[in-house]
């Protein structure tokens, strides 16, 4: 896909912040890519290229700027809002899938052959899937080497390279520079005893303390817990449990960049992209806020919520087996009564962990353990049992899948050929799981609530496309807890 050249040199011109992430801009005649509100000198328009992507412009030859870092910025919002083969061959990717199953294993995810997917990203995002693992790897080095004392071969695991000699001839070529020289370079607090700190970028205004309240109210105990600005839950990774723990505050100056902190302890280094990745779902870390609330500010409904709570995120989630299960397990209760039963579905059938976090004790049961329970032995009725079993047969089998891969269409009508699972639930599941950010829920017993106390009980929503999702969140926050944490 071309970029407009003209449009992208406006924001560069006016360092335009919005934009970082969404493109980025190659000077020819020093070689440097940058982001498009880069502090140095605007360059002129003859000696500018622009690339959808950082591992573009490396495959063009150029190299990250010293000054501002343009591969630490969130993600372009275009993923989520086209949800395209290549939107969702980039979320596999940050997830590590090339790292563990090759191009050959994303492809097969997307429903493609390794040579058309190729085509396909070459094509649009201007570099190929090994080209853009080695983008996210060498961005995933940098980081490791700057703020943490992990050595330079368990960095180079770390991030996903298969060997050292790789690892510092990747980054030589992405940073000019060696990871010697990259980890002296910043004077920074460096993680230690086990724990990876690290700092995930976000978009401003970011609705920190409203997110944190959401995630709060919706937390299973033993997987989830959380305090006074802080939010901490386990992670089932590829190689193994680990923990994270958010570190959530409102940034308000819309515009800017701005720093979610993040502790990570994982049993296996090799996590480390894979955990980084879902925490930033967890985040809506890629959402432009400014879009969203320019949108949906000048509504006569909506605005004065988006006025009041600028930045709010739809919280997502950092794995779409267990958000479908406990999706299923709220229908028809409330949130609170949900957390009771999912707190005993865990404690019964989850897998025990030590993570030192208190409240923190297992990990959330795998669809491959609940397709196997009787469902009559579960602590809710038998019709929602029944739908829990069949729903954890078809995850734990591939018939259905959560990993942000798959088609959103398909995955809306997979879920509605299983017994107990209707509209409500697997709109729920494309909202939270699958990232969308165009999904309303007319018959929401929050949202009814809560369209009646601003006096337009009849809006359906389809004024407030494409992003719908971001309106039902606004409607949600703006109801008391007691009212607001109901499921239909």
């Amino acid at each position: 896909m071309l970029l407009d050249a003209d449009a992208c040199y406006r924001a560069v011109q006016s360092r335009d912040r919005r934009f970082d992430g969404v493109f980025y801009t190659a000077v020819r005649t020093t070689r440097i890519y940058c982001r498009p509100s880069c502090p140095a000198r605007t360059p002129h328009a003859a000696n500018v290229t622009f690339h959808r992507t950082a591992a573009a412009a490396q495959a063009a030859g150029y190299r990250a700027c010293k000054r501002c870092l343009p591969d630490a910025t969130p993600g372009s919002p275009e993923w989520d809002l086209a949800a395209s083969v290549a939107g969702r061959a980039m979320r596999l990717i940050a997830d590590g899938v090339v790292d563990r199953e090759g191009v050959a294993g994303l492809a097969e995810r997307l429903g493609y052959s390794a040579r058309h997917l190729t085509r396909l990203l070459t094509a649009e995002l201007g570099a190929g899937p090994l080209a853009l693992a080695r983008a996210r790897r060498a961005q995933t080095a940098r980081t490791l080497l700057e703020t943490t004392t992990l050595s330079h071969a368990d960095v180079a695991f770390a991030a996903g390279f298969a060997s050292v000699r790789q690892f510092n001839d990747t980054v030589r070529e992405v940073y000019a520079a060696t990871p010697t020289e990259l980890r002296g370079r910043r004077a920074s607090t460096r993680s230690t005893g086990g724990t990876l700190r690290l700092r995930l970028a976000v978009r401003t205004p970011f609705a920190g303390r409203a997110l944190h309240a959401f995630l709060i109210g919706h937390a299973v105990p033993g997987v989830e817990t959380g305090g006074d600005g802080w939010f901490a839950r386990t992670l089932d990774l590829p190689h193994g449990p680990g923990t994270v723990r958010l570190d959530l505050a409102d940034a308000p100056a819309a515009g800017e960049t701005a720093f979610v902190t993040a502790a990570f302890t994982l049993s296996d280094l090799r996590d480390t992209t894979a955990a980084v990745e879902r925490a930033r779902r967890l985040l809506d870390a890629d959402c432009d806020p400014v879009a969203v609330d320019t949108a949906l500010g000048g509504d006569p409904v909506l605005g004065p919520l988006v006025a009041t709570t600028p930045g709010l995120r739809v919280a997502g989630h950092v794995d779409g087996d267990e958000l479908a299960v406990r999706t299923v397990v709220g229908q028809q209760v409330s949130v609170a009564g949900a957390s009771t039963v999912l707190g005993r579905l865990v404690a019964e059938h989850g897998t025990p962990v030590a993570t030192g976090i208190p409240g923190l004790t297992h990990l959330f049961p795998r669809p491959a353990s609940l397709a196997e329970v009787d469902p009559e032995t579960l602590p809710m009725p038998r019709s929602r049992g029944r739908a829990i079993a069949g729903l954890a047969g078809a995850l734990a089998t591939g018939e259905i899948r959560l990993d942000r891969g798959t088609d959103r269409a398909d995955v809306r009508a997979g879920l509605m050929g299983l017994p107990g699972i209707g509209p409500w639930t697997a709109d729920y599941v494309a909202l939270r799981a699958l990232g969308h950010p165009d999904v309303f829920l007319p018959g929401d017993v929050g949202v009814r609530r809560a369209l009646t106390a601003l006096g337009h009980p009849a809006a359906d929503g389809t004024d407030w496309a494409p992003w719908r999702s971001y309106a039902l969140m606004h409607l949600w926050h703006s109801l008391p807890d007691t009212a607001s944490r109901r499921a239909a």
